[in-house]
C-alpha cells in the first residue's frame, strides 16, 4: 500500500476513534483537523519552503492572508514569499532563502519522519535540505510541528532544527528572516483595513515593536467584525532570546534572531551564527491564535506558564 493511502486510513481510524487533531494526507498536502473542523494544511510539494495555509483562528476566522495562494481584490499583494506560516532565512552560506527572486534558494522537503494524530495534539515532523540555485545541499534540518487541541485557542509548537549536515554553516546577519507568519490585511496597524494592534512583553507597540527584543510578540485587530490575535513565544533557550522581532505594520510577523545589523545598527555580520560541520541547534516557537487582544487573552500569564511547560525540554 502507498505511503499516502496509509496515512489517509489511519486519519480515518483516528477520527473514528474520537481523536481532537487529526492529521492526514490529502491531495498532496497534509490535512489538519480540530475537531472534525479545518485547522490548517502543510504544504510541502512544488513549493519554495513549506508553509502552513490557511490557519483558522477562532470563530473559523481566517489568520493568514490569502494571496498568493488565493487571488482576492481585497488584500494587497506584496511580498510573493510571505506565504502562510513559514520558518526561512535570507542568509545562509550566502544564499538567500528567504525571498523568491532572482537565484534564490529552496527548502525541499524529503521524507516524513512522523504523521500522528491524537486527542490532545496531532504532530507532522519532516527532514528537509536547504538547496542553493545550483542544487548544492547548503544545510538540512529536522522539524517537528506540533497543533493543539484547545477550547479557548488554537496553539502550533513550530520547532526546527538546523543541521551543518553538508559542511560549515553560517547563518548571515540579515532582517530577512526568520520564524514568519503573515497575518490578513483587517489585522494590519496600517491601511483602510485596520486598525490592528501590536504589543511586545517589554511594552513596545506598533511601528515600534519593529527590531526590538522581546519574549513574546502579540498582534491582534478586527476579523470577521471580531477581534481576534495570534502571538508568537520564543523559547527561553532559543539562541539569542529574547529575540528581535521583523514585525510590520502591514501584517508581517516574524521572530528574528540574526538581524543584529539592521535592527541595532551594528557592523555587518555581528549577529551571525556559525555551526561547524555535523553540528545542530534548535529553534522553538508557539504561535498561539486567540479571541480578543492580549490582554483579553492573558498572553503574559500564558508565556510563564509556556516557560514552565518548556523548562528541561
Amino acid at each position: 500500500m502507498r505511503l499516502a493511502s496509509v496515512i489517509i486510513v489511519l486519519g480515518a481510524v483516528a477520527a473514528a476513534a474520537g481523536e481532537a487533531v487529526v492529521v492526514k494526507e490529502a491531495d498532496g498536502k497534509v490535512r489538519v483537523e480540530i475537531d472534525g473542523a479545518l485547522f490548517t494544511e502543510y504544504h510541502y510539494r512544488e513549493v519554495a519552503r513549506p508553509f502552513l495555509y490557511p490557519i483558522i483562528g477562532p470563530d473559523r476566522a481566517a489568520m493568514t492572508r490569502d494571496w498568493p495562494m488565493v487571488k482576492t481584490t481585497n488584500e494587497p499583494t506584496d511580498h510573493v514569499h510571505h506565504k502562510g506560516l513559514w520558518f526561512a532565512h535570507g542568509d545562509l552560506n550566502g544564499t538567500d532563502f528567504w525571498s523568491e527572486q532572482k537565484a534564490f534558494g529552496k527548502t525541499s522537503h524529503q521524507k516524513f519522519l512522523e504523521l500522528k494524530s491524537g486527542k490532545e495534539a496531532g504532530v507532522i515532523r519532516s527532514l528537509n535540505a536547504w538547496l542553493a540555485p545550483s542544487g548544492t545541499v547548503v544545510c538540512t534540518d529536522e522539524r517537528a510541528i506540533r497543533i493543539h487541541a484547545d477550547k479557548e485557542t488554537r496553539m502550533i509548537d513550530y520547532e526546527v532544527t538546523l543541521i551543518a549536515s553538508h559542511g560549515t554553516l553560517r547563518v548571515g546577519d540579515t532582517k530577512e528572516g526568520t520564524m514568519a507568519i503573515r497575518l490578513p490585511a483587517t489585522l494590519s496597524v496600517k491601511g483602510t483595513n485596520g486598525p490592528g494592534r501590536i504589543v511586545t512583553s517589554e511594552g513596545a507597540r506598533d511601528g515600534s515593536a519593529w527590531g526590538k527584543r522581546a519574549k513574546w510578540v502579540d498582534y491582534s485587530g478586527p476579523v470577521n467584525e471580531r477581534l481576534a490575535g495570534v502571538a508568537i513565544f520564543d523559547h527561553p533557550q532559543n539562541p539569542s532570546h529574547p529575540t528581535w522581532w521583523h514585525v510590520r505594520t502591514y501584517g508581517l510577523f516574524a521572530a528574528n534572531p540574526f538581524g543584529v545589523h539592521h535592527f541595532e545598527k551594528k557592523p555587518a555580520g555581528t549577529g551571525a551564527l556559525r555551526l561547524a560541520a555535523g553540528e545542530r541547534v534548535p529553534f522553538r516557537y508557539r504561535f498561539v491564535f486567540h479571541a480578543g487582544d492580549d490582554r483579553q487573552a492573558g498572553i503574559a500569564r500564558r508565556y510563564e506558564a509556556y516557560c514552565k511547560e518548556m523548562s528541561g525540554k
